[in-house]
């Protein structure tokens, strides 16, 4: 009997229109038909994570992680059949899709999914227009303005066999809109596209990819565009793909793409705006400056963009725009440093990464993004790389000087937060610090990423998961924020969600460990032995530092491998890089069934604030610590729910 398990999921429902009828008069055209049709669906749906169901012979029943993403797709499906049919020969048949969308629960079976969500979807699809779009309430509720389209509430809606009354919603296209209206909305979503680097010096590649990560910045403090989060547009460095397929594939209107070219202490930038929704250049700018002089080229472009796209920037806006991070060309290219070695994650690399932003702080003392992104780092780090106690002390004491320097620094307060989470212990304080962030800029993926996580350590998991998908929908290619939801899903029991999403991190990043160990912890709960051990083994094979062994032993010790004793005694001796945090071996004892060795490890734990007890309650693969009741008095403690 197969593993029955429900989760929350946003439906898509497809039918193609007179299909049967013209079956009858004509089947081996309708063949062709369809299967034509099946070719421009089934590109749009895998480009915005769709899991492909099942068909029923014209019909697709399609499952996304987001509302967001299944609205996105159902909308460029409808503008790809519509650009089909334009561009058809006269007596051709035109092909017309009915979508309909609905948020609900599912049950997943095998490799199908029930419940009310599919039955909803399924009587919400026939309400749309050919060639339109119907979504529930619940999907206007999840997505509120996050996409600019028009929607209008139906009359007197029944829905067969459908008791509870359920409010539907005729989507506005674009070409209902209005192409000049939808046009101009469209390029107000901006893409930045890795800068080439066309410096002498191959090492200044992290300059590029710096001057890259500042201008979206720049262009996200101006509330009235939306701007594709730097891992998304990094997919496509080094990729060449015409602007148009870039813009359809981001559902950005405007891209700017360009070079930089550094020599000495001067840079020369060039850069590039284009319409992507007529594949135009708009217009094209050279800057020959000296790097002082970087922050007043980005506000320049930042000028540009927006006059170019008839945005007005408000006085705090250009207050904002025009204040540069620091005045200290050597600062700034320090920290630029520090962020290209931080990006593949391990505690090594950020370890690295931190210290050239030691290095861009002592270059510049009032530098207030770089204290708070130092401060968040040693977070990161604690129990990783080094002893908690060190790190949250150097963690504590740039924070400070951040908030010092900028009191309404977002990435500051997103920073208190994780520090009132890890180390505080202070739950309302974390909270409040987050919300602060995002008032300040709701654009903070990482704000979203780190509230949802704090959240799914106190088993708030339905306001978890909207905040993860929040920090995904503005970075969907962020291998840490996929990975990270993918690790709240798990926790709330959504294994297949979970699953899937890990494996979608590695289809395009094979090498992150995260997500390895990540599908370790599935199949080991799920007492899939082999696989588990298989997983963290692999895992360890990429990145071989204890804070990784720790977890590849806790795996091992779950399914009862007599690996993990070896392991084990290896991290005690230290023959291993890095630091194994007291937490991570005190649960490696309890899962062996030493729970006297596991207590005393798991006292220290809490006892130097180590990071990792947080996250004790609610991980499943710690389940045999609370089996001591010793175990949950600590957790007791700490007032942990």
């Amino acid at each position: 009997m197969s593993q029955v398990e429900r989760r929350l999921a946003a439906i898509m429902f497809t039918d193609m229109v007179g299909y049967t009828s013209l079956s009858q008069r004509n089947e081996e055209a309708t063949v062709k038909l369809l299967e034509e049709h099946r070719g421009l669906l089934r590109p749009v749906i895998a480009r915005h994570g769709g899991r492909e169901v099942k068909t029923i012979g014209d019909a697709f029943l399609v499952e996304f992680v987001s509302a967001l993403e299944a609205l996105r797709c159902a909308t460029q499906i409808q503008e790809a059949i519509a650009r089909r049919n334009e561009a058809s020969n006269r007596g051709v048949t035109k092909i017309q899709v009915r979508i309909g969308i609905h948020v609900g629960e599912v049950i997943e079976d095998g490799d199908d999914v029930l419940g009310d969500a599919v039955n909803i979807a399924a009587r919400i699809e026939p309400l749309a227009d050919p060639g339109g779009i119907s979504i529930s309430k619940q999907v206007v509720d999840t997505i509120g303005n996050k996409l600019d389209l028009k929607v209008v509430k139906m009359s007197h809606v029944d829905l067969k066999n459908i008791e509870t009354p359920i409010e539907i919603y005729k989507v506005l296209l674009p070409r209902e809109q209005g192409a000049k209206q939808t046009s101009a909305s469209l390029r107000k979503r901006v893409a930045v596209l890795p800068f080439d680097n066309f410096s002498p010096n191959s090492g200044d590649e992290y300059f590029a990819d710096g001057l890259t990560e500042e201008l979206i910045g720049t262009l996200s403090k101006i509330r009235e565009l939306s701007v594709i989060s730097r891992t998304s547009v990094m997919q496509y460095k080094g990729r060449p793909k015409q602007m148009s397929e870039i813009g359809r594939e981001l559902n950005a209107g405007t891209i700017l793409e360009g070079s930089v070219r550094k020599a000495g202490d001067r840079a020369r930038v060039s850069i590039q705006m284009i319409d992507a929704t007529q594949d135009k250049h708009v217009w094209a700018e050279s800057y020959d400056r000296e790097l002082q002089d970087i922050f007043a080229v980005q506000s320049d472009i930042a000028e540009k963009v927006a006059q170019a796209l008839k945005v007005e920037i408000l006085a705090e806006e250009r207050d904002v725009i025009g204040e540069a991070p620091t005045k200290s060309p050597e600062a700034n290219l320090l920290f630029l440093r520090g962020i290209h070695e931080a990006d593949d994650g391990s505690p090594s690399d950020v370890m690295r990464a931190i210290e050239y932003f030691e290095l861009a702080v002592k270059r510049d003392p009032e530098f207030a993004l770089c204290f708070a992104v130092l401060s968040a780092h040693y977070v990161g780090v604690a129990g990783e790389a080094m002893a908690a106690g060190e790190a949250f002390t150097k963690s504590r004491r740039n924070l400070e000087r951040a908030l010092e320097l900028k009191p309404r620094l977002a990435e500051a307060h997103n920073a208190k937060g994780w520090f009132a989470f890890q180390h505080d212990w202070d739950w309302d304080e974390a909270e409040r610090s987050f919300k602060i962030a995002l008032e300040l800029n709701p654009s903070l993926a990482y704000a979203h990423d780190w509230y949802g996580r704090m959240l799914s350590a106190l088993g708030r998991f339905d306001e978890a998961i909207s905040q993860m998908q929040q920090a995904y929908e503005l970075d969907p290619a962020s291998p840490w924020i996929m990975a990270r939801f993918a690790l709240v899903n798990w926790m709330a029991g959504k294994n297949d969600d979970a699953r899937m999403m890990f494996s979608k991190v590695l289809e395009k990043n094979p090498r992150f460990v995260r997500a390895k160990l990540g599908l370790g912890f599935v199949s080991a709960t799920e007492g899939k032995k082999g696989e588990a051990m298989g997983d963290v083994d692999e895992a360890v094979g990429i990145a071989s530092e204890a804070y990784f062994v720790a977890q590849r032993a806790i795996v091992h010790a779950w399914v009862g491998s007599g690996k993990a004793r070896e392991i084990l005694e290896d991290l005690h001796a230290g023959r291993y890089k890095g630091y194994a945090a007291p937490g991570w071996l005190a649960h490696i004892h309890y899962a062996l069934g030493d729970k006297d060795k596991g207590y005393e490890l798991a006292r220290r734990s809490h006892d130097e604030r180590d990071p990792t007890i947080p996250w004790s309650n609610k991980w499943p693969i710690l389940v045999r610590a609370r089996e001591d009741p010793r175990y949950m008095a600590l957790l007791r403690e700490m007032e942990l729910p």
